[in-house]
């Protein structure tokens, strides 16, 4: 495995790759890597012949006020897993290779941003898209995986790359979850003990959403409101907001009539937490 710090080196090995035919599979990630980035990379392993891991921690996509300075960086760490894992580059550029000049350039897909994550995050996923889309056109893999935890996300990049013709796959790949339920980040790590045994209402709240609606239940407030009391029932929780969108757009539903997501961003002390889960109208209604 290589650890490459450069665009020109990772374009050169990247071409070597190329030049034998091998199909090119990047997991772009932003490092403090785990078993959610590992599933990542095992299953690019399995779809391509060649597996690159970028670790870059992207300062455009962090608010003025969010944890870009306290965001863990373990490189050494998350190049032993990448070679365990068999991956065969490490992409690991600094803030200068990839924004060697004042960025001017940005881009940004409309609607898909304005609800969830995107309300209170202004800016985020346009630095999201930018960075992706300045990897896709660096190393110009011909897929990229990414995890469904981060839903929003992999729709708006899912949307950008189909949009602007870019040449590479979006692979969804599953959530990752603990035993208990909690989704796999790496933001959990920031859980005090008690706060972790507070965390899977999350997931615990979004699967008796999905059970309301298995059983006939479709009204939007209704749903959204039997999740947050199951949320909010722990003292440390605090909601940034829990939403049903539909899958395409991401804008809000006011009844389940078509396939949806509902979503989920809650801190607990210092760590704030996403998640969501499919949920689709009753069969009844199909």
């Amino acid at each position: 495995m290589e650890l490459i710090r450069t665009i020109p080196e990772a374009r050169c090995a990247i071409a070597g790759a190329k030049l034998a035919a091998r199909s090119v599979g990047l997991v772009p990630t932003m490092g403090a890597l785990h078993e959610g980035h590992a599933s990542l990379i095992r299953q690019c392993r399995r779809e391509c012949a060649f597996t690159v891991v970028s670790v870059f921690v992207n300062p455009t996509q962090f608010g003025p006020h969010e944890d870009l300075a306290a965001y863990p960086r373990t490189l050494d760490a998350d190049a032993a897993l990448c070679r365990e894992l068999g991956a065969d580059v490490v992409f690991a550029p600094n803030a200068q290779e990839m924004y060697p000049r004042e960025q001017l350039a940005w881009v940004n897909v409309e609607r898909l941003g304005e609800h969830l994550c995107g309300a209170t995050r202004p800016g985020h996923f346009r630095g999201v898209c930018t960075v992706v889309l300045k990897l896709f056109n660096a190393l110009t893999p011909d897929r990229a995986y990414f995890g469904e935890k981060d839903f929003q996300q992999l729709a708006i990049l899912t949307r950008m790359a189909g949009d602007l013709n870019v040449p590479v796959q979006i692979v969804p790949c599953p959530t990752v979850r603990e035993s208990d339920g909690l989704a796999i980040s790496s933001r959990n790590r920031y859980l005090s003990d008690d706060q972790r045994r507070q965390a899977p209402s999350l997931y615990k709240a979004l699967t008796h959403a999905r059970e309301m609606v298995r059983h006939g239940q479709t009204d939007a407030q209704a749903i959204l409101e039997a999740v947050r009391q199951i949320v909010e029932a722990h003292p440390d929780a605090s909601v940034d907001y829990i939403s049903l969108v539909d899958k395409e757009l991401l804008q809000p539903l006011a009844r389940v009539d078509r396939p949806g997501v509902l979503a989920m961003a809650v801190r607990l002390g210092p760590a704030r937490l996403i998640d969501n889960i499919s949920v689709d109208p009753p069969v009844a209604m199909k």
